[in-house]
């Protein structure tokens, strides 16, 4: 009987374990200032957690490499000058090409200004916009979980005119896949910091 309880704690151990590795997606309604006018726009936020310590996450999401290895089979970003930086850099603004599966031309040029970068709170921001997406503010929150692992969170503003409700539902479908990605990182203990 104890084997039975004992072997019935662990499937429901490993079963909570998987559930919360597991991203979850929300969406809302929210308004935002575009060009002066307020705009209905959507916030996405996708959340899981990631079997890794918070220094090594934090040291991940702040390199360009990470964004690279998290959106493959998805998108691929090719800057339109020069390289990205080994490491983001708060205050300045990076140009990439997207390229949808790898190949296809989506977006046209793709913005990227890095607001924030917060060591303390585990806090990166960005503003982004492109032709398609005219906001696509994006911020990454990360909080110590304790025990190695970490609760990992994008939140994502998306307006894009008539095309804002599309534009949300691939960012799910694209977020969901970065962070299933994520545990592919954590599982291989991968560092892209250099």
């Amino acid at each position: 009987m104890k084997l039975v309880l004992l072997f019935c704690g662990l499937l429901l151990s490993c079963s909570l374990s998987a559930q919360s590795a597991k991203p979850r997606a929300q969406v809302e309604r929210v308004t935002v200032d575009y060009m002066g006018q307020t705009v209905e726009a959507r916030r996405l936020t996708v959340t899981s957690e990631i079997p890794m310590p918070i220094e090594q996450v934090w040291a991940n999401v702040k390199t360009p490499a990470l964004l690279e290895f998290v959106a493959k089979g998805k998108i691929r970003f090719k800057p339109v000058s020069g390289n990205l930086p080994e490491v983001w850099q708060a205050g300045k603004t990076y140009a990439v090409k997207m390229r949808l599966l790898g190949f296809l031309p989506f977006g046209g040029t793709h913005y990227l200004y890095v607001k924030k970068i917060d060591k303390e709170a585990y806090e990166l921001a960005t503003e982004e916009w492109d032709r398609k997406a005219k906001v696509w503010n994006h911020d990454v929150v990360l909080r110590d979980l304790g025990g190695g692992r970490t609760y990992y969170e994008d939140s994502i503003t998306i307006y894009g005119g008539w095309m804002t409700g599309l534009i949300t539902r691939f960012a799910k479908r694209f977020y969901i896949h970065r962070q299933k990605r994520w545990q592919v990182v954590a599982a291989e203990q991968l560092q892209f910091a250099p």
